[in-house]
């Protein structure tokens, strides 16, 4: 399998792989100088390995295709829940139907036939929601191996008369689907740097490079959550489904204590009663944490690998972990910079995690990243919380990263700027295309519906009254009047969202453009699809024309 690589012609980067590569160049680069320090010249190369775990929701065709929402923009813009979601976690727990468990042969086959280790693969919590998970290799081949799937899923779905759907969150009212991308660092000689060792040594090895990626995480928590921005993403964080747009770290209850014990310069007990220190003649070998992965942190540490979990199920890995291979360089190229000057290596390697921790603790959290009062105390410890995309974005090119990326030749100035601009054209076009199709669908399909169902209503009043007077109309009269009363309002807030729509040209500055779009439009179209959703539950089935969320969510046996 080859992939290609594209530069314009005075030779900037215009696709996601080579920044890839460079970012893996960089952190090799840094890593190795570490390495040196410790007495690893034998290492030649230090990679980064990535698992990706795909979620995906697959529906019938003929369904999807009647809702020109989902064709259009991979997501619903209208749809009342139905009676049953995933309350009762019968889908996690419950076996893969035939016909999906059909389509993920398949998929399996054709991966396999590419080279694509696909392994892992199950149901997930919401109703028609399901997940792939390859086995780990290099984060470029990784990145190449998860554009591969996602085209696979859609081309195999139809086959199977079922249309993949990729979207952050296709669904209201139950989960959207997400891509945890699983993180670690390697060297040449199979050692896994983010896993403790069997010597002092080989932990304070890991112990300098756990907290290089504490320190990168605190340092650029912005780029972290500028790589995971988009329209489609911003309708999960933060939803109790996902992490919240704010990052930290998870680093579990033990490795916490150890570290706090290391900053505190206070005996550590572990298992084996043996004392903490960072010295390497006395540091003694301690285990994995044995906590369960905190599935509310956005960057949780899982024992010997960081699982970054705030990616759309849409996302390229590619920008992700550009971010992280690049951030983590850094830290490692200050490390390697101080210890390299060194006159007493184990005391400034202790003094160097020491302070690192001390400073840049405030990332770390291991409770639930869903809590209001997380929001709150992510505010006093100075967190970020960059909630939608246009109040992300612009982070990408602020002065501190333009110098980052530039550093290690990973981006030039021009590529950032580039790439900020159609990040920020992307988010604008697809609130707008949203937003055409939602008014599209309210003038062909919804008003439509309702006029008809109106019509019939009074039919039958009338009819009812002609045959008898006395006979008692008070259903009909009152469903006539709440679906009247609610047409109008479909009428006004259609008129709104029209009118928002127009203006949206008369701001030309991006930034202003994408505020505009999710401040005025998104709002308008979602006060727009409550009157819709609500309209659904009155109208009759035969009437509305478009498929249910029950029948899209439960339709595939």
């Amino acid at each position: 399998m080859y992939s290609t690589a594209f530069c314009s012609y005075s030779g900037e980067a215009l696709d996601k792989k080579t920044p890839v590569l460079r970012s893996m160049q960089a952190l090799n680069k840094q890593a190795l100088r570490i390495l040196k320090l410790f007495g690893k010249t034998n290492v030649k190369k230090v990679i980064t390995t990535v698992g990706p775990e795909q979620e995906y929701f697959l529906v019938d065709k003929e369904m999807y295709e009647k809702r020109p929402h989902l064709v259009y923009c991979g997501r619903t813009l209208f749809g009342a829940r139905p009676p049953k979601g995933q309350e009762m976690e019968d889908h996690y727990f419950g076996t893969i139907k035939p016909r999906v468990s059909a389509y993920m042969k398949d998929l399996e086959e054709e991966l396999w036939k590419l080279g694509v280790l696909a392994k892992t693969k199950h149901n997930e919590v919401a109703p028609a929601q399901h997940e792939l998970a390859p086995i780990f290799t290099t984060t470029n081949i990784a990145t190449d191996h998860n554009q591969l799937t996602m085209e696979l899923m859609k081309s195999i779905a139809n086959k199977h008369g079922l249309a993949c759907l990729l979207h952050e969150k296709p669904f209201a009212g139950v989960n959207g689907s997400g891509k945890h991308n699983n993180w670690s660092i390697s060297t040449d000689t199979g050692v896994n740097l983010l896993e403790p060792g069997d010597t002092p040594s080989e932990n304070a090895q890991f112990l300098l490079f756990l907290t290089a990626v504490i320190k990168a995480v605190d340092d650029y928590q912005d780029l972290l959550r500028v790589s995971v921005a988009s329209a489609g993403n911003d309708h999960r964080l933060g939803a109790d489904e996902a992490p919240p747009a704010i990052v930290s770290m998870f680093l579990g209850d033990e490795l916490t204590n150890i570290i706090t014990s290391i900053e505190n310069g206070t005996a550590y007990t572990d298992k084996c009663k043996s004392q903490m220190e960072i010295g390497v003649r006395v540091l003694p070998k301690f285990f994995k944490d044995t906590t369960d992965r905190n599935r509310t942190s956005p960057f949780a540490f899982t024992g010997n690998k960081f699982e970054f979990r705030m990616l759309g199920s849409a996302f390229s890995i590619a920008g992700p972990n550009i971010i992280l291979n690049t951030i983590v360089a850094e830290e490692l190229s200050q490390f390697a910079d101080v210890l390299e000057k060194s006159n007493n290596f184990d005391e400034d390697l202790n003094t160097l995690i020491k302070n690192t921790i001390r400073d840049h603790k405030r990332i770390i959290f291991n409770g639930n990243n869903y809590s209001d009062d997380w929001i709150e105390e992510a505010e006093k410890r100075g967190l970020l919380n960059l909630k939608t995309t246009p109040d992300a974005l612009p982070y990408f090119i602020h002065s501190k990263n333009v110098e980052l990326f530039t550093k290690h030749h990973v981006f030039s100035e021009t590529e950032l700027y580039s790439r900020y601009e159609i990040l920020m054209e992307n988010y604008c076009k697809t609130i707008h295309i949203e937003a055409l199709t939602m008014i599209d669908m309210v003038k062909k399909n919804i008003i439509p519906s309702i006029l008809k169902y109106q019509g019939d209503i009074a039919q039958i009043a009338n009819s009812k009254k002609q045959l008898n007077p006395a006979i008692q109309c008070e259903l009909e009269e009152k469903l006539l009047s709440n679906i009247s009363r609610l047409g109008n309002y479909l009428y006004a807030k259609l008129d709104t969202l029209e009118s928002s729509v127009l203006n949206a040209k008369n701001h030309t500055d991006l930034l202003e453009m994408a505020k505009y779009y999710r401040e005025s439009i998104f709002i308008n179209m979602q006060h727009l699809r409550g009157v819709v959703d609500e309209l659904e539950t009155l109208v009759g089935k035969d009437y509305w024309g478009l498929p249910t969320y029950g029948d899209l969510l439960f339709g595939v046996n």
